[in-house]
């Protein structure tokens, strides 16, 4: 009884965050298309370059690096060969493919529907569109879920895990500040990213439980799938 109500937890929490995530993106991409967000765009240009300070390009577009898709890829990659050959825990192999190019492919389709251009005068050149960050969606859901499997492996050290999620949180919130301060992407772009982003990872996660849950199932009461699919 006591995973039961849990898991209804769970998912009423899941469901939650996501409809609310996906409520938020909705409105944020309307005040984009009705021109709504120019005021407090330019406000967060201004409160970017308060923060960060004058002529800080140079670190400023190694943090943001961290996000971009050649990064996000070797990582991915490295992972992907980590939990294959090492930890081999072939879902988690599934995993990292299905929210780091899912986040990749998401964000082409937004941008191309929504059609935003990039601010003008950008502090270093930037190619295509604008909304929603590519930089902020590809980090909230790449880092999330580097936050999720710590979070479900680090869990004896309670003070190294939450150091790590800090950190990552962090870093996450640093990537989207930079790409405002370098005039890349207005704010607007960036919260639509973040936003974007955590709803494709509260996706994808449940959904891949749930497959492997229900393969696993199929595997165990099967004795011929069981020997042609060892754990």
């Amino acid at each position: 009884m006591a995973g039961f109500l849990l898991f209804v937890a769970e998912f009423a929490l899941t469901l939650g965050i996501g409809v609310v995530g996906v409520v938020g993106f909705l409105a944020l991409g309307r005040e984009v298309l009705d021109q709504d967000a120019a005021v407090f765009d330019a406000r967060a240009f201004r409160w970017a370059h308060r923060l960060l300070g004058d002529n800080q390009s140079g670190w400023v577009e190694q943090v943001t690096f961290l996000a971009s898709r050649n990064f996000i890829t070797a990582v991915a990659l490295l992972l992907i060969g980590y939990f294959l050959f090492l930890r081999r825990h072939r879902w988690y192999t599934l995993l990292v493919p299905v929210v780091a190019l899912g986040s990749i492919t998401l964000n082409l389709v937004l941008k191309n529907t929504y059609q935003r251009p990039r601010p003008l005068l950008p502090l270093v050149s930037a190619s295509g569109l604008s909304f929603p960050s590519g930089h902020a969606m590809i980090s909230a859901s790449f880092y999330g879920l580097l936050i999720y499997l710590v979070m479900t492996h680090v869990r004896r050290q309670k003070v190294l895990r939450w150091v790590l999620i800090v950190l990552l949180i962090s870093l996450v919130l640093l990537i989207g500040i930079t790409r405002v301060y370098l005039r890349v992407h207005y704010a607007s772009d960036v919260l639509a990213g973040f936003t974007a982003g955590l709803v494709w990872l509260l996706i994808a996660i449940p959904l891949l439980q749930q497959i492997e849950k229900t393969v696993k199932n199929r595997t165990r009461s099967s004795p011929q799938l069981a020997e042609k699919q060892p754990e």
